[in-house]
């Protein structure tokens, strides 16, 4: 059985010291394929590196709301260009984040709604991020009409109602390692009723390691979701 990690970050600093051997770790455990999600410029020039440097690992590339209010002119020429690689397979993760706010409200949603545009241009899948900020994620995905090119809510958060919302239009829920958290009793009822043609896991590494299971998180997933995968983003392994 194939099995692939949805949702890590391979391309932080988290890694650097040991990615090889992170990703040998992965395949002995029968985690055969990867995808990193850069959030800044930077670190998706990196994804995309690492990704052409490993058989099976392939590139997210966006800019995170975190990251939103260092946009420029020249941001989405870098990531249409980097978007033409075969590697890469999705725009994301964007979308709103208004637990944190590291970047104003109205520049997350603004860069929200471009990179919807830019993913609709590009024909290719996003990856949402959204934290505190259900009702209005899906007001902008409607609004733009994002059911076009659907994609993935990474490490959902939401209740049933914003999950067949989010189905409604095109798009797969992703869980991660924050579902086996004490307090995710809401979200395991959650993940218990989404159909299984439309659920997938990530391990969102180096973040969100899983109960009881302690310190760094690494790529090393299973289950039904690789074949969903295979359907949203197109890949070869």
């Amino acid at each position: 059985m194939i099995l692939i990690d949805s949702h890590s970050h391979l391309e932080l600093s988290d890694f650097d010291d040991d990615r090889n051997d992170v990703i040998k770790r992965a395949h002995q455990q029968d985690v055969k394929g990867i995808i990193t999600v850069g959030t800044e410029i930077d670190d998706i020039k990196k994804a995309v590196l690492i990704a052409n440097s490993f058989p099976n690992v392939f590139a997210i590339i966006g800019i995170h709301p975190h990251n939103a209010k260092d946009i420029d002119d020249k941001t989405y020429d870098i990531i249409k260009k980097l978007s033409k690689d075969k590697k890469v397979v999705a725009i994301g993760e964007i979308g709103l984040d208004f637990f944190r706010n590291l970047s104003p409200p109205d520049i997350q949603r603004k860069s929200f709604r471009e990179q919807i545009g830019l993913a609709r241009e590009l024909n290719l899948p996003i990856v949402i991020h959204d934290r505190d900020a259900h009702a209005e994620t899906l007001r902008i995905l409607e609004e733009e009409n994002a059911s076009e090119i659907g994609g993935v809510f990474h490490c959902f958060s939401g209740d049933w109602e914003m999950a067949k919302k989010a189905m409604d239009m095109g798009f797969f829920i992703s869980f991660a390692g924050n579902i086996t958290y004490k307090k995710a009793t809401n979200l395991r009822d959650v993940a218990r009723k989404i159909p299984k043609e439309r659920i997938l896991v990530e391990t969102d590494a180096p973040f969100l390691t899983p109960v009881p299971k302690k310190g760094r998180n690494e790529p090393d997933i299973a289950e039904i979701t690789t074949e969903n995968l295979f359907n949203i983003f197109n890949l070869k392994i």
